[in-house]
């Protein structure tokens, strides 16, 4: 079996483990998700270790820009006079993704490890956790568009019930607001997605196509067809290919989530678990960002070029915007969800810039948010399990109460805010560098994308004066003080490698750049010759 195939689907298998062992064996479900979680990570390295860079495409798509690749007739219909319907299990990864699947593999340990005090229908919870895991690695690796949208939608399910059954007090509202944000973006995505295969065909069979890499060569348009790069068709008085390009942008544009699309985001993340959050903040942001590299600009470049300005102020508002509402937050969850609105501003911003500094700023933001923002949100759930609150004035002094856990919290903040030597500061160099030098955004952008970094030097650094320094006051008294006082043993494994993973980076981002380049390199080409 393919390699990437079994990586999709390991969790998968364990999940039907679970649901197939009885209710007394509950105590071994999340250790049978920690080996599929495990499991997975293992794969990911591989594929990371082994994955080649060097090969340039001169300004073209193939598939053999994709490793790991396998492609198998899946559904198939005859169609009479109209040819016939081929969708394919088709997977592959290139640089952009191999980092993301690694990136997703870690997080996905770091949520089980989270989800160890779940005792509330286990057999459920972890099942449908397993599910959401196949679905995320599905999405990063599918290069046809019906088995992407497909993973794309799957992921809906199992985060409306972890959110709806297990999160806080208003964790039904929050659940069906995520539920109908996400789906409102996505149904409309099938009708461009449908557009999408009538206008393609495939050059080999002659019948239309899903396959994601065909619809990024404009060779493969029928001609007319309604999405044809010099189609003069148009919708509601809009060009067919400005419209498409809008709608897919506002489907991922919830999920990065790009102001005004993200007031889903602090409710979820609020009412969602621990481990839930962790997933919502590490990988699905994610998923909206890389939706935006791999199909609104890789199908549509010419649209996103001439959008640019519009991406790029997107980009700032969300910067700007999100770290504003952090400054005023009093709920360390909720702060945290709007530093990440802010953070993932950056890669708008980055992507916006169509430089080769931009983009690889805008990835390597994403891969760095994702350990640090699940670092984050575990270092909450630290607190919340012990004493079930979260407002930061109920708490000071806390670094003489547990120097341990402080000292992650320093390392977490100080990553988050941009410090040198840490993952985040190249990140936000590199996408401020693209905004700068970038022809095609102004400069006042990357000046913009500055002031955001100070203020989010100023919310987390109140943060951690006013919750870990001065005099020690705590809300519950000497009870508090006993619980917070230490950490056990599956915290500090799971805090650990994300610390060392945030300054490692930081040291050597050439580790996901060096993986990166090529494939950026060859996506920039391969955009501005479509554009010319």
């Amino acid at each position: 079996m393919n390699i990437l195939t079994l990586f999709i689907f390991i969790p998968a298998l364990f999940g039907l483990l679970i649901l197939a062992l009885p209710a007394s064996l509950k105590q071994s479900f999340k250790y049978l998700t920690l080996v599929a979680t495990l499991v997975q990570l293992a794969l990911s390295v591989y594929m990371y270790l082994n994955f080649n860079t060097g090969a340039n495409f001169g300004g073209v798509a193939h598939e053999e820009q994709f490793q790991f690749m396998q492609k198998v007739p899946w559904i198939q219909l005859e169609l009479g006079n109209a040819g016939r319907m081929q969708i394919d299990y088709f997977v592959g990864i290139d640089g952009l993704s191999v980092m993301l699947l690694v990136m997703s593999a870690v997080v996905m340990v770091i949520a089980v490890l989270a989800s160890w005090n779940i005792t509330h229908n286990v057999k459920g919870y972890f099942a449908l956790f397993l599910l959401l895991d196949m679905a995320v690695a599905g999405v990063f690796s599918a290069l046809d568009f019906f088995l992407f949208y497909l993973f794309y939608e799957l992921m809906l399910l199992p985060l409306y019930f972890l959110i709806g059954m297990w999160g806080g007090v208003r964790r039904e509202y929050a659940a069906i607001k995520f539920f109908l944000y996400t789906l409102f973006g996505s149904v409309f995505m099938l009708l461009i997605m449908v557009g999408l295969y009538l206008s393609v065909t495939d050059p080999a069979t002659g019948s239309h196509t899903f396959n994601i890499i065909k619809m990024m060569d404009p060779a493969n348009y029928r001609p007319g067809s309604i999405f044809a790069v010099l189609s003069e068709h148009t919708l509601f008085g809009v060009p067919a290919r400005t419209l498409g390009f809008v709608v897919l942008f506002i489907a991922f544009a919830i999920k990065v989530p790009v102001v005004p699309l993200h007031t889903w985001l602090p409710d979820a993340h609020v009412e969602a678990p621990t481990p839930v959050s962790i997933i919502l903040a590490g990988v699905l942001l994610k998923i909206g960002g890389y939706g935006i590299i791999r199909i609104c600009i890789g199908i549509f470049p010419e649209v996103a070029m001439n959008a640019s300005w519009w991406l790029g102020l997107l980009g700032v508002i969300s910067i700007l915007y999100g770290a504003l509402n952090a400054l005023a937050q009093r709920d360390l969850k909720r702060l945290i969800a709007y530093s990440s609105i802010s953070h993932m501003g950056f890669v708008l911003l980055g992507l916006a810039s169509q430089t080769a500094e931009g983009i690889s700023g805008a990835m390597l933001q994403m891969i760095s948010h994702g350990f640090l923002s699940s670092m984050l949100f575990f270092l909450v759930g630290v607190i919340y399990e012990r004493v079930h609150d979260r407002d930061i004035y109920h708490f000071r002094g806390l670094a003489t109460v547990n120097p341990t856990y402080t000292t992650y919290v320093m390392i977490a903040f100080f990553a988050s805010l941009g410090l040198p030597g840490f993952s985040a500061f190249v990140a936000e160099a590199f996408s401020l560098t693209g905004a700068f030098s970038s022809s095609v955004l102004p400069k006042w952008m990357a000046v913009c994308g500055s002031v955001g970094i100070l203020l989010s030097a100023a919310y987390f650094l109140w943060t951690l004066q006013r919750m870990f320094f001065g005099k020690e006051l705590l809300k519950g008294g000497d009870a508090w003080r006993a619980s917070l006082s230490t950490l056990n043993i599956r915290e500090k494994i799971a805090l650990f490698p994300l610390a060392i993973l945030a300054l490692v980076l930081g040291i050597m981002p050439s580790l996901v750049l060096g993986k990166i380049n090529t494939s950026v390199l060859a996506f920039i080409e391969f955009t501005k010759h479509i554009a010319r």
